[in-house]
């Protein structure tokens, strides 16, 4: 049973912005590592960004520089403000423990028009 609500994707613009949230469930939150992945058509889940309960964060080489990962622990929610969006960043976004474990949500689908 998922344990996580991933919300904010759309369509954009290459260029533009959007920001992600997922709420967790205080089980899987907890003071564990969070992280954000994603799934484009016809490759692997990867993963995008993570966050640990103090807030330290790692960014896959493709998000740097233009992702920013954050959290709430009082909320139980991360986020990721995603800027400079390209089209290759067309994905559905997922959020998990990081590692991740073995359910998942329904993500939420972000796609950016050239």
């Amino acid at each position: 049973q998922a344990q996580v609500v991933e919300s904010g994707g759309g369509l954009v613009q290459a260029g533009g912005s959007l920001r992600l949230s997922c709420l967790s469930s205080p089980v899987m939150f907890g003071l564990n590592t969070m992280g954000w992945y994603r799934q484009a058509p016809g490759k692997q889940r990867e993963a995008v960004a993570s966050i640990t309960w103090g807030g330290r964060t790692n960014y896959a080489d493709s998000a740097k520089g233009r992702f920013i990962i954050s959290r709430d622990n009082a909320k139980n929610t991360i986020y990721l403000q995603m800027n400079s969006l390209k089209p290759e960043d067309t994905a559905v976004y997922y959020c998990n423990s990081a590692p991740s474990g073995a359910n998942w949500g329904q993500g939420t689908q972000v796609t950016v028009s050239s």
